[in-house]
């Protein structure tokens, strides 16, 4: 009888330490995916760079400059 009640807490105990083996991996591949989801992201993000807008106005109006006594304004 004793030797049956250490073999089955042998069996328990292993058992016990699986599981913990199996968490403990399981949560290692999930925080490594997270990490190398985060560097694709930030990897992706800077190699993109922005684009400069060409702005032209609507209707082409004529240059004005004038003086206010303070330094000269021109506006385009």
């Amino acid at each position: 009888m004793q030797s049956i009640r250490s073999l089955f807490l042998a069996f328990a105990g292993l058992t016990i330490l699986a599981v913990m083996a199996l968490f403990t991996v399981s949560l290692t591949f999930a925080v490594g995916g997270i990490l190398t989801v985060l560097m694709v992201g930030r990897a992706l993000s800077l190699r993109m760079k922005p684009v400069p807008v060409r702005a032209k106005a609507r209707q082409p109006r004529e240059m004005r400059v004038w003086n206010d006594g303070r330094g000269t304004i021109i506006d385009l």
